[in-house]
């Protein structure tokens, strides 16, 4: 098994009993912190995945923190192959410890970084432009910030031909990690996890085939909304976005989506429910020079 380190050059572990204050101290940042932010909630609160936390040896004055690996699924399966990252946008140079820290990332090797904001990734392009190439996958970050338009009747969208709704079980993990367009950044047994612990749904047809589905992520955003086609455009998605934001809310997360910037559809569902953009990440593979011939695309989710 892989020795988890207690330190690296500029980084410690954090013990979990440290997690509260950390999530309290980001939350300043909120909402350019979300996605770690909601890491955090999500693994005290659930533990989905095995995350490890590193701050600086330095915090809070030097407030750059990351967790190792940043997602569930990568080449060579190891922990300091992927990471994410956040450091407040207008403390920006205090990244300059990430720079500097080669103990816990292999800087002469592939390494993979789930969404980070893209400040933070503009400036990690900076020091890593001599050393290789990035591989960039962008999503612009929804948060709700308001109720929906009650008065708006296209958001109560009622059920046809006796489909319904309920919490996904195990058994659908496959099924949609395979439609997953990110599938090789995240694990099927992450997906199972999420279905046991995390709010999941469905919409399953009169003949109980799954035709849609939506799941809470580890990171505590609403992903991987999928419909077969089949059955598009019966509202389906607005139903599901809408009723996993409410149980999101009543979770005590703050519900946001990550959608391509192309995406005008998902936009528009989501605006119907009180999200808007706040800022824009990036979801990237750094590879050096000397390995440009590796193979891993970075692929975003189905918003």
């Amino acid at each position: 098994m892989e020795e988890v380190l207690s330190e690296g050059k500029n980084f410690r572990l954090l013990e979990d009993s440290e997690l509260p204050d950390i999530i309290e101290f980001i939350g300043q940042f909120l909402p350019h912190s979300i996605k770690f932010h909601q890491t955090l909630k999500t693994y005290l609160n659930d533990r989905v995945w095995d995350f490890h936390f590193y701050v600086t040896k330095t915090w809070p004055d030097q407030p750059v923190i990351l967790h190792f690996p940043g997602m569930t699924s990568t080449p060579n399966g190891k922990i300091y192959e992927s990471f994410s990252v956040f450091c407040p946008c207008d403390q920006l140079e205090h990244l300059e410890l990430l720079a500097e820290e080669d103990v816990l990332i292999d800087w002469t090797q592939p390494i993979y970084l789930n969404f980070t904001h893209s400040s933070i990734m503009n400036k990690i392009e900076e020091f890593y432009s001599n050393k290789g190439t990035i591989e960039k996958q962008y999503g612009d970050i929804y948060v709700v910030t308001e109720e929906p338009n009650k008065e708006d009747d296209s958001i109560n969208v009622v059920f046809a031909e006796d489909a319904e709704m309920l919490q996904l079980t195990p058994e659908y993990a496959q099924t949609i990690h395979d439609l997953y367009p990110a599938n090789h950044m995240e694990c099927v047994e992450v997906f199972k996890r999420l279905i046991k612990k995390l709010p999941c749904y469905g919409v399953f047809s009169a003949s109980g085939e799954l035709a849609a589905w939506m799941v809470q992520s580890y990171y505590g955003a609403m992903f991987s909304m999928q419909t077969r086609p089949e059955y598009r455009r019966k509202g389906y998605g607005l139903i599901l976005a809408k009723y996993l934001t409410k149980v999101v809310t009543e979770r005590g997360y703050l519900p946001f989506v990550v959608i391509r910037p192309e995406n005008d559809a998902s936009k528009a569902l989501y605006s119907k429910l009180g999200f808007k953009k706040h800022f824009e990440t990036v979801r990237a593979i750094l590879r050096p020079h000397e390995r440009a011939n590796d193979e891993q695309g970075g692929g975003t989710d189905s918003q």
